[in-house]
């Protein structure tokens, strides 16, 4: 851990990242796609220890869409393999995990994924799941959308046999459906890369997320970024609709 730590007075419980443009950072290197997505993924490894070390407690972070299937399939090997090796090389930074106590969870349809993939995805969550300082969530052929039709259907199927009447559902019915069951919504969502749209991320948690968006590409994305955000936050006023 850095022991030169800024110190906040005000700190989100929950940070919400969409890794969002690697492959334009590549692009203006003269790099292939991939070689954005790597160095991407060694951005998401910063942020998330920094993220730890200054004391917030849940992140998520947008790794791959339902929508990114349709992206080249060669990209999309591609970004399979780099999953697959950033896990496996996380066998050797168990140490890390566990100095900082960060769980790890995988949200999203895990039908699709190649199975090496899928068995480090269980085993990464396995080994982590006795942590509880720390919970990081990596949204991986994830949508907002399919997200609360699993739910949704989840919901119908109680309701079919019997074990749910219709007028007992409430949105604490649909939340405890949610691959974030049991986790606070997200404070605040941020997005790099100058787009200003949340792009199916977290669709049903951000009804109240505060907003950060820089034109800054993530794999640029710096520790500093990160203290902006949380002084940012610090300066709003959340009311979720009160007064």
């Amino acid at each position: 851990m850095n022991g030169n730590l800024p110190h906040f007075d005000v700190l989100p419980t929950h940070i919400g990242f969409i890794m969002d443009g690697n492959g334009r950072w590549a692009k203006r290197r003269g790099l292939p796609r991939g070689e954005g997505h790597k160095e991407g993924a060694k951005v998401f490894k910063k942020i998330g220890e920094y993220c730890a070390d200054v004391g917030i407690r849940y992140m998520t972070f947008y790794a791959f869409s339902t929508e990114n299937w349709h992206r080249p399939r060669q990209e999309v090997a591609g970004l399979m393999e780099l999953f697959t090796e950033y896990l496996s090389d996380g066998e050797l930074r168990l140490g890390d995990n566990e100095t900082r106590q960060m769980r790890l969870h995988f949200i999203g349809r895990r039908d699709g994924l190649p199975a090496e993939l899928l068995e480090l995805i269980e085993r990464a969550e396995r080994k982590t799941a006795m942590y509880d300082r720390v919970h990081v969530n990596i949204a991986l052929n994830y949508g907002g959308r399919d997200e609360i039709v699993h739910a949704v259907q989840q919901i119908a199927a109680q309701v079919a046999d019997g074990s749910l009447a219709p007028a007992d559902i409430t949105e604490q019915t649909v939340a405890d459906r949610l691959y974030t069951a049991g986790q606070p919504d997200p404070d605040i969502i941020v997005r790099p890369s100058g787009e200003l749209r949340l792009s199916n991320f977290l669709t049903w948690q951000s009804a109240y997320s505060e907003l950060w968006f820089s034109d800054v590409l993530w794999p640029d994305f710096t520790e500093q970024d990160v203290n902006r955000v949380i002084e940012d936050y610090a300066k709003r006023s959340r009311r979720f609709g009160g007064v």
